[in-house]
């Protein structure tokens, strides 16, 4: 008996089939123009997403990679808060829902989940979307403007992807503590830039200030040794390039990398990891160079060398976000 697809073929594939009936001349500048939108500095005082086409272009687009992202930062946080998993689960500003695609892929079964956005047109592709996985046959889409005034339902998890750069200061220190008043658990991604890393940081001081613990990808709930302006703490997921990608974008290669800086905080009683890479490893002959953020509260540059034997090969096998040193296999 073959077993069930993972909830991340199942996405790709769904989203092969739309891309399949959106006219190629519509899909590259939809996209072009959507992106130019979500990259912008300057709040937008209306959604986004406007019609169908709109959102099927940026869903095939964008999805992959926003669940790369949201994915990514769960595997760090799941470890954190072993035994749990959450039994229900509100998405703001979800849109078409990658998020929650990210967190029936980290826990599986069946849950209560809310995706509450402004675009109708992106809450109704979701559900459309959603209908290719038994997993999220009890989401709810609902319409709402994400900002001062939004009031979030009592849940075990809140995830915010890629929603605060369209907010104001006022907006996005509203909806975390709206997010921290509601949840059990809080997890917030943004773009891996200086400026996203920036959101990402308020957002950690307000949750710490609600009474909320770090458990990723911080080892310790103190401030950010980075100091500001002199870099971020973002890490990358790999995301498959889909027809669409190359199309827009050029070139042949079958993956891009998804640059993203996040946060996951809890209520719940934390195992951090002990530090976590920060950068790329430098892989050189006979030894690797690990950039760590430590419990400590400090950002080292180690030294793995062969001498260290199986601390060494677990080095050559270490990727950037990963913590350190790896979890001692059962």
């Amino acid at each position: 008996m073959n077993a069930p697809a993972a909830p991340a073929d199942i996405l790709r594939a769904t989203l092969a089939e739309l891309v399949d009936g959106l006219p190629p001349r519509q899909a590259g500048p939809a996209v072009e123009r959507l992106i130019s939108h979500y990259r912008g500095a300057t709040p937008t005082g209306a959604p986004i997403l406007r019609d169908r086409a709109d959102v099927v272009a940026y869903a095939a687009y964008r999805m992959p990679a926003t669940f790369a992202a949201v994915r990514s930062a769960l595997a760090a946080f799941a470890p954190a808060v072993p035994g749990w998993e959450p039994a229900s689960h509100v998405d703001l500003g979800g849109g078409t829902g990658a998020a929650t695609w990210a967190v029936s892929d980290t826990w599986g079964g069946r849950r209560p989940v809310t995706v509450v956005d402004w675009a109708e047109p992106a809450l109704a592709l979701g559900r459309e979307i959603a209908a290719a996985h038994p997993g999220l046959s009890d989401v709810r889409w609902q319409r709402s403007r994400i900002g001062s005034a939004l009031t979030v339902e009592s849940t075990d998890l809140v995830t915010v992807s890629y929603v605060l750069n369209e907010l104001t200061a006022t907006d996005r220190a509203a909806l975390v503590d709206a997010a921290a008043g509601a949840a059990r658990a809080v997890v917030i991604v943004e773009a891996g830039t200086p400026d996203g890393y920036a959101r990402v940081i308020e957002a950690r001081r307000r949750l710490t200030d609600a009474g909320f613990h770090i458990a990723a990808p911080c080892p310790h709930g103190a401030a950010c040794p980075i100091a500001p302006g002199t870099d971020w703490c973002h890490f990358s997921a790999r995301v498959s390039r889909s027809s669409l990608h190359r199309q827009v974008k050029g070139g042949s290669l079958a993956y891009e990398d998804e640059k993203f800086s996040y946060v996951a905080a809890t209520r719940l009683p934390v195992v951090p990891a002990p530090s976590r890479v920060i950068r790329r490893p430098q892989i050189r002959k006979g030894q690797v160079l690990l950039d760590l953020c430590e419990s400590d509260e400090r950002i080292r540059r180690r030294t793995v060398t062969k001498r260290h034997g199986d601390q060494y090969r677990a080095a050559r096998d270490a990727d950037w976000g990963d913590p350190w040193p790896p979890a001692a296999e059962d």
